[in-house]
């Protein structure tokens, strides 16, 4: 299984929608926890990496530095 790359402030697509709508949200914080913001309603959510990684379907928009 390959590795999936994200970084600070990409937008990604979880595998299950929101509430709100939308399966969209942006990376907020890095680190043993992320923090994932809902593109739809601005929730903000924490969740540990090993939970991020397996939840995760794919990077949306890529952050450029």
């Amino acid at each position: 299984m390959e590795a999936k790359e994200f970084g600070i402030y990409d937008v990604v697509q979880m595998k299950k929608a929101h509430p709100c709508g939308t399966n969209e949200w942006q990376i907020i914080r890095l680190g043993m926890d992320i923090r994932i913001k809902c593109q739809g309603c601005g929730h903000s959510v924490m969740i540990p990496r090993r939970d991020f990684v397996r939840k995760m379907k794919k990077v949306l928009v890529r952050h450029e530095e």
